[in-house]
C-alpha cells in the first residue's frame, strides 16, 4: 500500500507540473500580442513585462513546490514522522500539551523552512517588477505577529478538539464539526475588528465623493453599509485589491489605498458592484454551505479512519504512533483523495463570478466601468492573459480576465444598442 500511495502522488504531482508547464509555454506562444479592447492600457512593452513577471514568478513557485514535495516524501515515507512522533510525545505525558507542541513545531518548521522562498518572493522578485514596499523591519514584524496569533490560534483549536475527543469518543466528529464551523463564523466576524488592524492601518475614505457614490450603490442593491475605509496596503506592497467583510445585511467596504489612486470613481464602484453580487446571488452563503457539508462528511470519515486499525499501515508506519501523527496521515492520504474534485470546485467558482459580473453591469448599467476596472487590475497588476485552457480549468477561481472583458464590452454594446434604439 505504501508504494501505491506514493505512485498516486508521484502520479498526481507530475500532472500538476504538467499543467504548470503547458500554462507557462501557452503564455510563451500567445503573450506577444495585445488582448482586443487591452489597447491604450496595455502595449507590448507592459506585456512582456507582464510575461516576464508571471514566468519568473511561476519557476520560483515551482522550486517551492519541489522543496516542499521532497520535505513531505522524507517526513511521511523516510518515516521521520515516527522519529518526530516519538521526541514530541517526550515533552509531556497529558494529550493536549503533546498534541499542541506536535502540531505548533510542525508548523514553526514549515514557516522556517520556506522563508527564503518568501523572503526571495518578496525582495526580488516583487521589488524586481516595482511591487515591493515592504521593509526588512516590516516584514519581520509581520511574521512575528502573524506567529503569535497562529500559535494562540492553533493552541486554543488543538485543546478544543481534543478534548471533544476524551470527551464523547463515539460522538465527537459532530461535536468538533459544530464547533469548527461556530468558531469559523466568529472568526469571520471577529477578525476585521481585532486581527486586521494589527497588521494595517483603515480609515475612511478619504477621496472626495466616492463614499457617496458606494453608499448610493448600496442602497440601490439594498444592502447597509457599516463604513467604507480604505487600508495602506502600499506599505507593504502596489498590488490592488477591496473587499467585503461582515455577516448580514450590514457590510464593511475595504479599499487598498493602490486601488483607490489607480482607478476612477465609476471603475472602483463597479468592482464593489461585483462584490455585491456575490452576496445578492447568495454566492457566500451558498459556498459556506457547501463547505460545511463537506466538513460535516469529512468529520465523520475522519472518526472513522482515525479508529481503523490499518491507517498507519497505508504507509507503513508502527500502529501505535500518536493521534496527531495518524491525522497527518490521514491528511496526507484525503489530499489525494480530494485532488479530482479541483477542478469541479474551480469550475462553480468561475460560474458564480460570471453571475457577479452580470449582476455589476446590470446594477450599475455601465459594463464597461468593469471592464475597464478589470484592464486597469491587470496592467497593474501584471497578471497572466493568456492562461492554457486545461490549467485556468483546473485552478482559476475566475474566468481568465480576457474572457471577462469581451463579454462585458459585448453587454456594453448591447446596452448601448438598447440605449440608441430608444432615442
Amino acid at each position: 500500500m505504501k508504494l501505491a500511495l506514493f505512485t498516486l502522488f508521484a502520479v498526481i504531482t507530475a500532472f500538476s507540473y504538467w499543467l504548470r508547464h503547458i500554462n507557462l509555454q501557452h503564455l510563451k506562444l500567445h503573450g506577444s500580442k495585445v488582448p482586443e479592447g487591452f489597447e491604450g492600457v496595455i502595449d507590448e512593452e507592459k506585456l512582456r513585462t507582464s510575461t516576464a513577471y508571471t514566468l519568473d514568478s511561476s519557476r520560483l513557485e515551482l522550486w517551492g513546490s519541489l522543496f516542499d514535495n521532497v520535505l513531505l516524501i522524507v517526513f511521511l515515507f523516510g518515516g521521520i514522522v515516527v522519529t518526530y512522533d516519538r521526541f514530541v510525545s517526550g515533552f509531556s505525558g497529558s494529550v493536549i500539551p503533546s498534541a499542541i507542541a506536535f502540531f505548533l513545531l510542525l508548523t514553526w518548521a514549515q514557516t522556517l523552512l520556506g522563508m527564503p522562498f518568501d523572503l526571495y518572493s518578496t525582495f526580488v522578485i516583487e521589488a524586481r517588477y516595482g511591487f515591493n514596499t515592504t521593509t526588512q523591519r516590516l516584514w519581520t514584524i509581520d511574521l512575528l505577529k502573524s506567529q503569535a496569533i497562529g500559535a494562540i490560534l492553533l493552541a486554543f483549536l488543538v485543546t478544543v478538539v481534543f478534548w471533544l475527543i476524551g470527551w464523547s469518543p463515539q460522538h465527537w466528529w459532530i461535536w468538533v464539526w459544530g464547533f469548527m464551523a461556530a468558531f469559523s463564523l466568529f472568526m469571520m466576524f471577529i477578525s476585521p475588528y481585532l486581527i486586521e488592524p494589527l497588521f494595517n492601518k483603515y480609515e475612511p475614505v478619504t477621496e472626495e465623493g466616492l463614499e457617496d457614490e458606494i453608499r448610493v450603490m448600496m442602497e440601490k442593491a439594498g444592502l447597509k453599509v457599516g463604513k467604507v475605509l480604505q487600508m495602506d496596503a502600499s506599505k507593504r506592497s502596489k498590488h490592488s485589491n477591496a473587499y467585503f467583510t461582515g455577516i448580514g445585511k450590514v457590510k464593511r467596504i475595504v479599499l487598498y489605498d493602490t486601488l483607490i489612486r489607480q482607478m476612477s470613481h465609476g471603475e472602483i464602484v463597479a468592482v464593489l458592484a461585483h462584490e455585491i453580487g456575490h452576496w445578492k446571488k447568495g454566492h457566500i452563503w451558498k459556498r459556506l454551505l457547501w463547505a460545511e457539508v463537506l466538513a460535516l462528511g469529512g468529520a465523520w470519515l475522519s472518526f472513522k479512519l482515525l479508529a481503523w486499525p490499518g491507517l498507519p499501515g497505508l504507509l507503513e508506519l508502527p500502529s501505535d504512533i500518536s493521534l496527531p501523527a495518524r491525522m497527518v496521515v490521514l491528511g496526507f492520504a484525503s489530499s489525494l483523495a480530494l485532488f479530482p474534485l479541483a477542478p469541479f470546485s474551480a469550475w462553480r467558482s468561475r460560474c458564480h463570478e460570471r453571475e457577479a459580473d452580470r449582476f455589476a453591469a446590470d446594477l450599475t448599467g455601465r459594463p464597461q466601468d468593469l471592464a475597464s476596472a478589470l484592464i486597469k487590475m491587470s496592467a497593474e497588476n501584471l497578471s497572466n492573459l493568456f492562461p492554457h485552457p486545461l490549467y485556468a480549468g483546473f485552478y482559476y477561481s475566475h474566468p481568465p480576465v480576457v474572457e471577462r472583458v469581451r463579454v462585458l464590452q459585448e453587454w456594453a454594446g448591447t446596452s448601448i444598442a438598447a440605449h440608441d434604439r430608444e432615442h
